[in-house]
C-alpha cells in the first residue's frame, strides 16, 4: 500500500492505492578484499569471479579469406621453380660447391656418351676467371665470388640438333632413368640444374657446341630455361664453318663462383676422376697455372654394360599394379616373363601355383583389383628366383684398378708441395725433413734394397705396396651391385695421419658428406689394428695409406639428389667391409715382410759389428777358416730373427682370419 497525495480547493487529501510488491534481489556473495601489508604498495584490487558467473561471449575472428579466394591462387609448380629455391637439394649450395657441381655434372655426362658410343674419352676441362682476364683484378685471381667460365669438351658421339634444347634447357629429362643398366647420370637433372644455376646467377644462357659426325656441320646453341613451364628457350642457334673437333661436344656456362675455396675440390675431382676411369685422358686448365694431363693408363674401353628388367624380389605393390596395367600380355604367366628377370615358364608356373588364381586372369585385372595383386606379390615373395643378372654392371677390375692408382700416383708426386697451386694429396709427398730427421737418418746403418716384392711399385723413388680386391656381385631390393677396394700404402704420405678414403659410386668420386656415407660407416667398422695399423676407435684408421671403395650399381641408393652420400644399406656396408678385410690380409702380410727385412738387417748390420773381430779370435785359436766362421754366425742371426717373426705372423694370420669369417661376433666380443 502506498500513499498518494491529491491536492483539491487548496487543501491536501491522502488516498490509499494498491500497488505490486517489488521482485526481491538475490543476494551477492560477499566480496573479499585482500589488504596489502604497509610495507608493502597498494595495487589493483582483484576480485574474482564467481565460478557460476555467465562467461562473456567471444569476439569471432574476422575472415582473412575465402575458399574461393584461396583457389584463385593455387597452381602446378614446375619441376624448375622448384629446384630454383631449392637448388641446394642438386649440389649448389654456395659459390665454391656450385662451382665443382657444375664441371661434375658436365663431366659425367660426357664420360658416359663416350663409353655408350664405344669411344676412349679425352676430356678437357677448363675454369676461366672473367675478371683476372679482363684485367680488372689488379693482376691477381678474384678473391671472394666472382664471374668464372666453365667449358667442358669431349670427343664423344656428339648430340643430334634437335635433341640438344632438352637435354640442356629442360629438367627431369633424359635416357637413363628409366633403364635399369650402370651409367654415372641418373635422373636427367644434372647438366640443365647447372644451365639453371648459370641463368640465375649471372642471366647468361648456356652455349653448346656439337657435332655428330666427320663432315657434318657443327651447331651452336645459346640456350635459356623457362622455369615456369620447364621448357628450354632458344636464343640462338647457327651452323659453324669450322670446329676443332671431328665430333663431339663443347659446354660452356658463366656462373658465379668461389675460385678461392673452391678449387681444392675441383683439384681433387679431377685426381679422382682420372683415378676411377683408367681409359680416359684428362686435360685440366686452371686460371694463372700451368696445364695439367692426365694421360689415360689403358686403351681398353670398360666392359659395356646391358640393360636388365627389373628383378622379382625388388618390385613394390604399387609398381607391379602399375606394369600390369602398362602389360601387352594376354595373360598373367607371360606378364611375368616378359616384365621380370630371371623368370622362366618354370619359375612363372610356380608363382601362380603360389598365387591359387580363381578362372583365368589377366595382366589388367591385376592392376584394376588390389587382392589378386597382393596374392600374386606375396606368391613372388616366396617362390626361390635365381639372383638378377650381373652384365648390366661394369666394374673396374682388379688390374685397370691397380693401373689407375699407379699412373694417378705419377702424376701426383709430379706435382711439387711448396707450391699453393697443387693438388692437396701430395701436401706431404716432398715435405722438407727436419734436422733431427736428416741426422738420425745419417747415424742409421746402410740397410741394402730388398728383393722386389709382389705388389710393390717403386713411383718417383717411393715404393707404394698396391692391393686390389674385387667382390662377386650381390643385390638389395633387386637390384644389382658389386663392390670393389683398393689400397696404396707406403711411399711419402704421412705416417701419423688418417688414411685418405677416395669413395667412388659409378666411377664418379662423392667428395662431400663423407661422415653421412655408408662406405665410411664400413670402413670405420673393420678393425684395422688386425692388419697392423692404428685405429681410433669410430675413426678412420691412422697410417700411410689410400683406400679407393668403388660401388657399380644399376641404381646407387645416394642419400639425396645432389649424390654425395651412399645409404646405409647392411647389405652394402657388408660387401664393403668383406672387401676391405680381404685387402687388409694382403697389407698386413706386406708390413709383416717388411718388418722382417728390416729387423734382420739390423741383426745383421749389430752382428757386422763385432763378427770380424770374433771370427779372427776364432780363427787364432781354432785354426778354422776366417770366412767359414763368419758365414755361420750370420745363419745363426738369421735363424733365430725367422723363428721370432714367424710366430707372431702365425698368431696375427689366426686372428685376421677369426675377424674375417665373423667380423660381429669378434666385434662384440671385444667390445665385452
Amino acid at each position: 500500500m502506498a500513499a498518494k497525495a491529491k491536492r483539491k480547493g487548496g487543501a491536501a487529501q491522502l488516498e490509499l492505492v494498491t500497488t505490486e510488491p517489488a521482485p526481491r534481489r538475490p543476494r551477492k556473495a560477499p566480496v573479499a578484499v585482500a589488504l596489502a601489508p604497509p610495507s608493502v604498495a597498494a595495487g589493483p584490487v582483484v576480485v574474482p569471479v564467481p565460478e557460476d558467473a555467465p562467461a562473456a561471449p567471444a569476439k569471432a575472428p574476422r575472415r582473412r579469406a575465402t575458399a574461393e579466394q584461396m583457389a584463385q591462387k593455387q597452381r602446378e609448380i614446375s619441376i624448375s621453380e622448384f629446384f630454383t629455391k631449392n637448388r641446394h637439394l642438386l649440389g649448389f649450395d654456395n659459390p665454391s660447391k656450385a662451382l665443382l657441381t657444375t664441371i661434375k655434372e658436365a663431366v659425367d655426362n660426357s664420360l658416359d656418351a663416350c663409353e655408350e658410343a664405344g669411344i676412349l674419352p679425352e676430356i678437357t676441362i677448363e675454369v676461366r676467371d672473367l675478371a683476372w682476364e679482363a684485367g680488372k683484378a689488379d693482376g691477381d685471381l678474384t678473391k671472394g665470388e666472382g664471374r668464372f667460365v666453365v667449358a667442358i669438351e669431349d670427343n664423344g658421339p656428339g648430340i643430334v640438333k634437335a635433341q640438344a634444347p632438352k637435354i640442356f634447357g629442360k629438367l627431369l629429362y633424359g635416357s637413363k632413368f628409366h633403364r635399369l643398366k650402370q651409367s654415372r647420370g641418373q635422373q636427367g637433372i644434372g647438366i640443365s640444374a647447372a644451365a639453371m644455376y648459370a641463368q640465375l646467377t649471372t642471366g647468361s644462357p648456356i652455349r653448346v657446341t656439337t657435332r655428330t659426325g666427320k663432315g657434318k656441320p657443327a651447331h651452336f646453341f645459346e640456350i635459356q630455361i623457362d622455369t615456369r613451364k620447364n621448357n628450354p628457350v632458344v636464343t640462338e642457334d647457327r651452323e659453324l664453318a669450322e670446329w676443332t673437333q671431328e665430333h663431339g661436344t663443347r659446354v660452356e656456362l658463366e656462373i658465379v663462383a668461389n675460385w678461392q675455396q673452391g678449387q681444392r675440390f675441383v683439384n681433387r675431382y679431377v685426381e679422382h676422376t682420372a683415378l676411377a676411369n683408367p681409359h680416359g685422358t684428362f686435360h685440366y686448365l686452371r686460371p694463372k697455372q700451368a696445364r695439367l694431363s692426365f694421360p689415360r693408363a689403358t686403351e681398353e674401353l670398360p666392359k659395356e654394360a646391358l640393360e636388365i628388367k627389373p628383378h622379382p624380389h625388388g618390385v613394390e605393390l604399387g609398381a607391379l599394379m602399375l606394369m600390369a596395367a602398362e602389360s601387352k600380355s594376354h595373360d598373367v604367366k607371360g606378364f611375368l616373363q616378359t616384365s621380370f628377370s630371371r623368370m622362366s615358364p618354370t619359375v612363372a608356373g610356380e608363382v601362380l601355383k603360389k598365387a591359387a588364381f580363381k578362372g583365368k586372369v589377366r595382366p589388367r585385372h591385376l592392376a584394376e583389383d588390389r587382392t589378386l595383386a597382393e596374392k600374386l606379390h606375396r606368391a613372388l615373395a616366396e617362390t626361390r628366383i635365381m639372383a638378377p643378372p650381373t652384365n648390366c654392371l661394369s666394374p673396374i677390375g682388379d688390374e685397370l684398378m691397380k693401373r689407375g692408382l699407379i699412373s694417378f700416383l705419377n702424376v701426383i708426386e709430379t706435382e711439387g708441395p711448396e707450391d699453393e697451386t697443387q693438388l692437396d694429396l701430395d701436401q706431404a709427398g716432398k715435405k722438407k725433413a727436419s734436422k733431427k730427421e736428416k741426422a738420425a737418418k745419417a747415424e742409421a746403418p746402410v740397410v741394402p734394397d730388398a728383393p722386389p716384392e709382389e705388389g710393390v711399385e717403386k713411383i718417383k723413388g717411393h715404393n707404394y705396396f698396391i692391393s686390389t680386391v674385387t667382390r662377386p656381385p650381390k643385390v638389395y631390393r633387386g637390384n644389382p651391385f658389386q663392390v670393389e677396394v683398393g689400397l696404396a700404402y707406403g711411399g711419402s704420405w704421412p705416417a701419423d695421419k688418417s688414411i685418405e678414403l677416395f669413395r667412388f659410386a659409378n666411377r664418379v668420386p662423392l667428395l662431400f658428406q663423407r661422415g653421412a656415407c655408408g662406405v665410411t660407416e664400413a670402413i670405420v667398422k673393420t678393425d684395422w689394428r688386425n692388419y697392423l695399423l692404428s685405429h681410433p676407435k669410430g675413426s678412420l684408421p691412422v697410417g700411410p695409406m689410400a683406400l679407393l671403395v668403388h660401388i657399380a650399381s644399376v641404381w646407387v641408393p645416394f642419400t639425396s639428389e645432389s649424390k654425395e652420400a651412399v645409404a646405409h644399406y647392411p647389405e652394402i656396408i657388408r660387401e664393403i667391409q668383406l672387401a676391405a678385410q680381404e685387402c687388409g690380409r694382403k697389407l698386413a702380410s706386406h708390413i709383416r715382410k717388411q718388418k722382417h727385412a728390416d729387423y734382420q738387417a739390423q741383426r745383421r748390420s749389430i752382428f757386422e759389428l763385432y763378427i770380424e773381430e770374433v771370427a779372427a779370435a776364432l780363427h787364432r785359436i781354432s785354426g778354422k777358416s776366417r770366412d767359414a766362421i763368419r758365414r755361420d754366425f750370420m745363419r745363426v742371426a738369421n735363424q733365430v730373427t725367422e723363428a721370432d717373426l714367424e710366430e707372431q705372423d702365425k698368431a696375427l694370420e689366426e686372428q685376421s682370419k677369426k675377424v674375417s669369417k665373423r667380423p660381429r661376433t669378434a666385434e662384440r666380443e671385444e667390445a665385452e
